[in-house]
């Protein structure tokens, strides 16, 4: 498969967990491709030795490349934005995009694994690390399984075979007034898209898991319904979903101190900080120790209230400074 041949591509931005999958699609599909970041990343180990990346303070993209700009960088370089790249990637192959507010990356993880545990040699584009799989990107001559992202509305711009929604709720308050918007938005996209799941429909899955919590075995559902519109019957799937082990930073135990255990979660809205804590306590947790880094000025100022009771089910709670992200 070779559909992106004679292409020169250009990815500023490229150590970001988004744009180094496009950047290794990219490859693997025929383009010469190059990239920039500020900073050395663990994603850019993912990449070829053949694409050359430069780390400098300032962007320079060669004479006459496309160039591909994330978010992080849109207003300051010109180019094409990561989501128009993105829907041309989406429209080269049968595709399955995952979207909603919580649970995507682990509901990718779980399509992807199942297809790759399988043998139906997927595709993967998705915003974490997945240990089982070695990576967060790969490319694949079955169904490529995408990430999407409604943040800035661009996931509009995806059409997919098959389109989940996890669920709805707000999480981007510098984009949306109301769940209600999140929700108009998502209508409008699955009614562009041939086959649907919506998760928030579903019961949870009742079969055996590896991961804990009432969350993951909704994800699980989730998962098992696309899986189902790909051709995989459910028999077959339900033996490879109970060996799943988890994407990164969800709940990934990353140290241990005698009887302490140390868990990385991204967890960052009150409903997702509150899934995390009852699938802790599921596990029979003693005490638990919450450090937490709001995420947003946005975020942070809209949910403070609701946050702050979320982390009430633990026992002891830090706060630290809000990290910005986009928002710097």
């Amino acid at each position: 498969m070779q559909p992106l041949a004679g292409r020169r591509l250009h990815f500023v931005g490229i150590g970001g967990a988004g744009l180094s999958g496009y950047a290794l699609l990219a490859h693997a599909w025929g383009a010469e491709v190059s990239g920039w970041d500020r900073y050395e990343t663990p994603y850019l180990g993912h990449l070829p030795p053949e694409i050359d990346v430069t780390i400098s303070a300032d962007p320079d993209p060669p004479d006459g490349v496309e160039t591909i700009v994330s978010t992080a960088f849109a207003g300051s370089v010109e180019g094409r934005s990561r989501a128009e790249f993105l829907a041309e990637l989406v429209s080269l192959q049968d595709s399955i995009v995952v979207a909603g507010a919580h649970g995507k990356t682990t509901t990718a993880a779980m399509i992807a694994f199942v297809l790759d545990r399988l043998g139906r040699d997927p595709g993967f584009l998705i915003g974490a690390e997945v240990p089982q799989l070695g990576s967060n990107a790969r490319a694949g001559s079955g169904w490529l399984v995408v990430e999407g992202d409604e943040s800035d509305r661009t996931i509009e711009l995806l059409r997919p075979k098959i389109a989940v929604v996890t669920n709805v709720d707000l999480d981007h308050h510098s984009e949306f007034a109301s769940k209600s918007e999140v929700g108009e938005l998502f209508e409008r996209w699955l009614e562009d898209v041939p086959q649907a799941v919506r998760g928030d429909v579903l019961e949870p899955y009742d079969g055996e898991l590896t991961i804990p919590g009432r969350h993951n075995r909704l994800n699980a559902s989730t998962a098992l319904a696309a899986l189902e519109l790909a051709g995989v019957d459910g028999r077959e799937a339900w033996p490879v979903l109970r060996e799943f082990r988890g994407a990164g930073r969800r709940l990934e135990e990353v140290g241990v101190a005698g009887d302490v255990r140390i868990v990385d979660d991204y967890a960052h809205h009150p409903a997702e900080i509150r899934a995390t804590l009852a699938a802790l306590r599921e596990q029979g947790i003693g005490r638990i120790l919450a450090l937490f880094q709001p995420h947003l000025y946005s975020r942070t100022r809209h949910l403070a209230r609701e946050t702050a009771a979320a982390l009430a089910q633990a026992d002891v709670v830090a706060v630290t400074d809000v990290y910005a992200a986009r928002e710097e």
